[in-house]
């Protein structure tokens, strides 16, 4: 006679992994989009030069 395995009865609380596409990582991406565009901004404001004069383009 075989005993058979018992079924859990809680699932188990899995943390959503910190890399991929998932909410946590395109949050993050999103604010440091954010972060990223204001200081560019604020950059050109106080040096009266675009992006491209930075770059040696313009």
């Amino acid at each position: 006679m075989t005993k058979s395995t018992p079924i859990p009865t809680v699932a188990p609380q899995v943390l959503e992994p910190k890399f991929g596409f998932n909410e946590y990582a395109e949050r993050l991406n999103g604010r440091a989009a954010m972060v990223g565009f204001v200081l560019t901004l604020a950059i050109e404001y106080v040096t009266g030069k675009g992006v491209l004069a930075w770059l040696g383009l313009g």
